[in-house]
């Protein structure tokens, strides 16, 4: 997966609380084993009338927000059902960072599988970081994960914790595969030293 070190782009604001899997991908689109081509789908049913035309009160339609690269999002984000596809539409779409007073917990540990990094904010900093994604295309914020640190268009900047291990492994582009492949060298030594201990294997 891609690494994630250090992300400058705009800021879509949606406070809503218990956004669930749903939401962020309806069943409908659960076909698919690609995590590709999930994005033009993300939040489909608040995203477009039953006639498919984009309703144009919608965040992520209006022209300032529609390469936004972070979420700024409400409690419980990423509630209901565990289905992958969820991270996997947001990423498609363009976000990799999105910021909550919480998530659920499937959903935190699936974005940091897919390189999202999921932020949990207190409420008062969540209610600043809205207040600067309401400016439309100036709702430029820098996500610094080094240093695990927000700034804001004004300068302001709010601290954020993650787990060490996390950190490094978007820092380093790990998922799974990554992690095993960083064995590589173990692995082949092991299974040339089994076919020669036991060939009939």
């Amino acid at each position: 997966m891609d690494k994630f070190t250090r992300l400058t782009g705009v800021a879509a604001p949606l406070p809503m609380i218990n956004v669930d899997t749903d939401m962020i991908i309806p069943k409908q689109f659960l076909k698919t084993i690609q995590r590709t081509g999930l994005g033009k789908n993300l939040f489909d049913e608040m995203r477009y009338t039953q006639a498919g035309e984009e309703i144009p009160g919608f965040v992520l339609n209006k022209p300032a927000y529609r390469k936004a690269q972070i979420l700024i999002a409400g409690a419980n984000f990423g509630c209901g059902s565990s289905r992958e596809h969820a991270p996997w539409a947001l990423l498609d779409f363009g976000i990799r960072c999105i910021i909550a007073p919480s998530f659920a917990d499937i959903f935190y540990n699936n974005c940091f599988k897919n390189g999202i990094l999921p932020i949990v904010l207190p409420q008062a900093e969540i209610d600043k970081l809205l207040d600067d994604a309401s400016r439309g295309s100036n709702a430029v914020i820098t996500v610094d994960l080094p240093n695990q640190e927000i700034s804001g268009p004004d300068g302001g900047s709010i601290r954020f914790d993650i787990e060490p291990f996390r950190k490094q492994c978007l820092l380093n582009g790990w998922d799974d595969i990554g992690l095993t492949m960083r064995h590589g060298g173990a692995i082949d030594a092991f299974e040339e030293g089994r076919k020669l201990a036991q060939p009939w294997l």
